[in-house]
């Protein structure tokens, strides 16, 4: 099983492989993030250290044995108690539970480790498996969306509802 791993500097290469090997599979059900993040990855994967460092974003990984990446869930906009949720699961590893599990483990994060109450998500109506790991993780719907034209869901998880299971293992910050 893939450790959950807060994004570091040399995650570079294998985050660049985990974006290229499954760009056709994202772009499928998620915006495509286009040919300019591919040209100047590593730029951005500096800007992206400096913003987790400032606490306005966290970005986990999940990184197996051979430190191949399976999948990512970030947290953005991160202000008043707040984040945005967002995740991707490689197409070699969905299906397994891998989504479920990380959202869950960075819902427990994000409660006890980065001090927030409540976490907001977005997906489209036509991505099933986005909408069934938000349902199984404790999100609610709060009203619709459209996304880059798609019809779509706005989520909310309270993270200081009582009886509230989170998961609070720490995330690996190891080399």
């Amino acid at each position: 099983m893939p450790e959950l791993q807060l994004l570091r500097l040399d995650h570079a290469p294998a985050l660049l492989a985990f974006e290229r090997e499954n760009r056709a599979y994202f772009a499928a059900s998620i915006p495509d993030r286009g040919d300019d993040y591919f040209a100047h990855f590593d730029l951005r994967h500096h800007d992206l250290l400096a913003e987790q460092a400032a606490g306005q974003r966290f970005f986990h990984l999940l990184v197996d044995g051979s430190g191949a990446v399976h999948g990512r869930i970030n947290l953005a906009d991160v202000a008043d108690g707040s984040a945005e949720l967002g995740y991707r699961i490689a197409e070699k590893s969905a299906g397994q539970g891998l989504a479920t599990a990380a959202v869950r483990q960075v819902c427990g994060l994000a409660a006890a480790e980065y001090g927030l109450t409540t976490l907001r998500a977005v997906t489209t109506l036509d991505n099933a498996g986005s909408r069934a790991v938000l349902a199984r993780t404790g999100f609610v719907p709060t009203g619709e969306i459209r996304l880059d034209g798609r019809p779509g869901l706005r989520f909310v998880r309270d993270l200081q509802e009582a009886g509230d299971p989170v998961s609070t293992d720490r995330v690996s910050r190891r080399p």
